[in-house]
């Protein structure tokens, strides 16, 4: 899953680039780019910024190789060196990409969508998507308020989509696919990502935390596999999750350990689909002060 297998051959006028995925946080970033893949590598939740590095899913069709950047959501609400990271991978990957999808929801422009818009470079051709466009409780005014976006900026496209029912996704990749150059496949036919299993078990982990201990969650929790062996089909996963305080880690395990216990269970059931094989998954929460505002910590648990 982290190597890439062997490249599928030159074909005549095959495209192949990569497409950043950007917006604030909660337009539905890393749900459009499962779904434009057909497999779940990168994690959802309604927090904010539960994306937090750059995802890569990959999606090869006869004709094209889609690889897809999803990226954290922008956003100035925390300003420790955590987030600042976080914004930089952003603005780093908008420069190095061939296509670029701008995800807003539908009906619904704010200073923070501004913020975003205000970051993207004219060199790279952006496609406007606007999402959750299923939601929209009146679909005339759906017309009016695309337009009104898209004088905002040059876009190459602007595509309605709902990313969670899979409407107009297929419009969408067309769109994406006449704007990426002409180029051989990077991937192999098979690849959905170039992460490593070790890292997407962490975030599996991470995706949970979200799931079961919701806005009580501290924004500065992080999960670190400590040891992840593989015998035969069997992983043996040992994860350590971080907080900043006592009482984080007392809110995480819950009475008499209920709440970890689930995540556990959870994010176990979640590995041995996407690895296809039993895992054993053991989980500790450890107390680590400041974390989150250190930058060379930051850089040792995987942050760029």
């Amino acid at each position: 899953m982290n190597t890439p297998s062997t490249p599928v051959p030159p074909t005549a006028g095959f495209r192949c680039g990569y497409i950043a995925i950007v917006g604030r946080p909660n337009v539905g970033k890393s749900t459009l780019m499962n779904m434009l893949i057909g497999a779940k590598v990168s994690i959802t939740s309604r927090k904010a910024q539960t994306t937090r590095h750059r995802i890569t899913g990959i999606q090869t069709l006869d004709d094209a190789q889609f690889i897809y950047i999803d990226t954290p959501g922008f956003q100035t609400r925390h300003s420790n060196a955590l987030n600042k990271t976080l914004n930089k991978t952003v603005t780093n990957t908008l420069d190095s990409s061939d296509v670029i999808l701008y995800v807003i929801e539908a009906n619904n422009f704010g200073p923070a969508d501004q913020q975003v818009l205000d970051l993207l470079p004219k060199s790279v051709p952006v496609i406007l998507v606007i999402n959750k466009a299923d939601r929209a409780k009146d679909k005339a005014v759906l017309l009016p308020f695309a337009q009104q976006v898209a004088a905002k900026f040059d876009f190459a496209a602007v595509v309605p989509v709902s990313a969670k029912l899979r409407f107009q996704l297929d419009g969408l990749q067309n769109e994406i696919k006449r704007l990426l150059p002409e180029n051989d496949a990077v991937f192999g036919p098979d690849d959905i990502t170039d992460r490593s299993e070790k890292f997407l078990a962490s975030e599996i982990v991470r995706e949970k935390l979200f799931r079961f201990v919701g806005d009580e969650l501290p924004y500065t929790s992080t999960v670190l596999i400590e040891k992840f062996e593989q015998e035969g089909n069997l992983r043996r996963i040992f994860a350590a999750i971080l907080v900043e305080r006592d009482t984080h880690k007392s809110m995480i395990i819950g009475n008499k350990g209920a709440r970890l216990k689930e995540v556990s269970s959870q994010a176990r059931l979640d590995m041995e689909k996407l690895f296809g094989g039993p895992v054993y998954l053991e989980i500790w929460v450890k107390v680590k002060s400041g974390w989150a505002d250190n930058e060379a910590g930051l850089r040792a648990y995987g942050y760029e």
